[in-house]
């Protein structure tokens, strides 16, 4: 049998899993302690495709083995991620180990049987204390499948197919292995991901489609939900780096580290290692690892500031059943807490810039208990995600509708009408209908030379855009400029202006600045708020 490159293979088991990444993440029990499991197995994965890649096609079995295991080493991102790596690692070891290599293509099952009996050993030698109903129980109850198949004789086909299922069912006895998993109605995030990686390796390996992972994976039974058992009493500080030196004592360096914090993983070999550790002195941790050698890649997370941040963690937690949620886009501390308090029920982190993907809103809008969902996504070029983000929720029978806002001061005049009881496709229409009568003028600074109808702009002068696609005032200052483009938005039958003063301009300047429009424009009723937004110093909004 001819087998496809291994690149193609590891890009359909990395976009596949890509593509199941926040499904992933929505299982996760714990509300931090390392980020997402399935955002850092796929990070790890990454990894592994960038260093395949750099490879030529020709490459042989054990440089592409090496590839592998030194991309995800060094990709590797939290407790999910550095386990992944090495089982990762085990596999490689196991594929081009010489007990495998003698067997060549004669037994590709007794190979693949190998390769995974090595990636066990290795995944449970990097954890010092095995939990089982964990990845590592998925990945054991695999290498026990591909060694049946293999004394059975089965062909590569029929062998995959074992050991997939055996992936899943191993999956669906996580909660019974797993107290906390059971407690919380949900499967293991880490070995769910396992397996998906099982299935998209299969269909790489034997040119077919990657089957649907099985029902009962996610099953009614085993509904996700956040379980908020971290506090301040434990580590407060996720921390991870890399590690280089060629007279590194592993043992010693683990034994080390676990005396100082918890979750400890130190992984790797031949002068080159990654370490995890939750702590509440990573600079202790640091210090040492530079007596040892050169440090890399440092990375430290305030695990009590992602609890509180993070949607449908405990900053956040709400299980009261809503008629109508809503689900925004925004960023600055004072917008947020002013969307929250007209009645949105998530706030996603984004803007100009930094455009939340489809799976990030899906993401919010299934973190609330409700029946509808109506998305403002406060940006033009988030109207699109927002439309898709309804067509992903439907696929699973949730309603949900985008009131196409492409500002902020839009979406408080939407949440103005807004009612939590009401119907939802009568007050989607006439939210939508608020909006219109809004004008938006975002004041920003021009990061480059540019020239728009006829008219030439130089990067670092301030420009006024207006209603999220016209540039409607250029100037030298942000003061001129707002006054120059409200001479243009207020009308005759505009009554009320509202300011909002981002997080580069103070509270003197933002007052005075109200104050001289306040002068220019004495019919208006003026409201300033302080919306901290980033990059833009002002948004005005006329109605």
């Amino acid at each position: 049998m001819t087998y496809p490159p291994a690149r193609n293979i590891v890009a359909l088991v990395t976009t596949t899993f890509k593509a199941h990444a926040d499904e992933v993440n929505r299982l996760n029990v714990f509300p931090v302690p390392d980020g997402d499991t399935g955002t850092n197995m796929s990070l790890t994965l990454d990894a592994v495709l960038d260093e395949i890649a750099q490879l030529p096609l020709d490459a042989s079995l054990a440089d592409v083995c090496r590839a592998a295991t030194h991309g995800s080493l060094m990709g590797a991102r939290g407790n999910s991620g550095v386990i992944t790596s090495q089982i990762i690692r085990g596999l490689c070891e196991g594929l081009s180990g010489e007990e495998a290599t003698k067997i060549a293509d004669t037994n590709p099952v007794e190979r693949i049987a190998l390769a995974l009996e090595s990636a066990r050993r290795v995944a449970y030698q990097a954890v010092r204390k095995p939990v089982e109903g964990t990845i590592l129980t998925v990945c054991a109850d695999i290498s026990i499948a591909a060694r049946e198949a293999a004394d059975r004789n089965l062909t590569l086909e029929d062998a995959f197919d074992h050991i997939c299922k055996a992936a899943h069912d191993s999956v669906a006895r996580t909660p019974e292995l797993l107290p906390v998993l059971k407690e919380a109605g949900v499967v293991d995030a880490g070995g769910y991901g396992l397996a998906l990686i099982c299935d998209a390796f299969a269909a790489g390996l034997l040119g077919r489609e990657v089957a649907p992972a099985p029902a009962h994976t996610l099953s009614a039974e085993l509904t996700v939900a956040v379980v908020d058992d971290w506090d301040d009493d434990e580590f407060l500080y996720c921390t991870e780096f890399l590690l280089f030196g060629d007279r590194i004592d592993r043992e010693a360096t683990h034994d080390y580290i676990a005396a100082r914090g918890g979750s400890e993983l130190v992984v790797g070999d031949g002068g080159q290692y990654k370490i995890h550790v939750h702590t509440d002195n990573p600079a202790e941790i640091l210090s040492f690892a530079l007596t040892l050698g050169e440090v890399a890649e440092v990375h430290i997370h305030n695990m009590r500031r992602q609890q509180a941040e993070r949607p449908g963690g405990a900053a956040e937690a709400d299980e009261t059943h809503h008629t109508v949620a809503v689900v925004a886009v925004a960023s600055g501390s004072g917008i947020i807490e002013i969307l929250k308090s007209l009645g949105v029920n998530r706030v996603v982190s984004g803007g100009q810039t930094m455009n939340p993907s489809t799976a990030d809103l899906v993401k919010a809008a299934t973190s609330i208990n409700c029946d509808n969902v109506i998305f403002l996504p406060n940006n033009k070029n988030i109207i699109m995600a927002a439309n898709a983000a309804v067509e992903v929720l439907a696929e699973s029978g949730q309603p949900a509708f985008v009131v196409p806002t492409t500002s902020v001061p839009q979406a408080f005049a939407a949440m103005l009408s807004f009612e939590p009881d009401g119907d939802c496709a009568e007050m989607v229409e006439g939210m939508t209908e608020e909006i219109a009568a809004v004008n938006t003028a975002e004041i920003t600074t021009a990061i480059k030379d540019a020239t728009m109808h006829g008219v030439t702009i130089q990067a670092g002068q301030v420009i006024a855009v207006v209603n999220g696609s016209d540039i409607e005032a250029i100037g030298s200052t942000v003061d001129e400029v707002a006054r120059t483009v409200l001479t243009k938005l207020v009308t005759e039958d505009a009554e009320t202006l509202t300011v909002l003063i981002g997080e580069d301009l103070s509270v003197e300047e933002g007052e005075a600045l109200s104050h001289a429009i306040e002068q220019e424009f004495p019919a208006l009723d003026i409201e300033l708020l302080r919306g901290e937004q980033p990059l833009y110093p002002v948004i005005l909004a006329v109605e």
